[in-house]
């Protein structure tokens, strides 16, 4: 039950040294943010400029699948953070994915240890999921973002 809420509960650097391969996609991802940039143009200007539309998206999914699935495997399903620290990114550094990429990881890190911190801090005996924290931090500013965005 503590692994389909989210939790960073016991995890340590064992959980560490199991993602330590799955860390080779990040640099595959860096490499692919100009042709990201270049799919927001537009398909038919990205593909004047020499881009394959398929194989860049389809490279981006494969490299988002596995670090998300990675992740998941250890910490389970917390839930907004994936929705809520892209856009929070986007605010912070605008929209060019070489900053973009590295911005969202480190805006997903500080909401999921300030989740976890008030998860240990609220109710000292009883631990709460981070996975209910992230939801209830998130899901108040993706529902502001859902009305602005009409």
């Amino acid at each position: 039950m503590l692994w389909l809420t989210g939790s960073l509960w016991g995890r340590g650097w064992d959980q560490v040294f199991t993602l330590l391969p799955w860390l080779i996609l990040l640099p595959c991802a860096f490499a692919l943010a100009k042709w990201i940039n270049l799919l927001s143009l537009g398909d038919e200007v990205a593909v004047s400029l020499g881009i394959s539309i398929s194989m860049t998206r389809l490279l981006a999914l494969a490299i988002a699948v596995g670090l998300t699935a990675s992740c998941v495997a250890i910490c389970g399903p917390i839930g907004f953070l994936g929705l809520v620290a892209p856009h929070l990114a986007r605010r912070l550094v605008g929209g060019k994915h070489q900053m973009l990429l590295p911005s969202s990881m480190v805006v997903g890190m500080v909401i999921l240890l300030l989740a976890d911190l008030l998860a240990r801090t609220i109710n000292p005996p009883i631990e709460l999921p981070a996975g209910i924290m992230t939801a209830v931090i998130g899901a108040p500013y993706f529902l502001w973002l859902l009305v602005k965005s009409k």
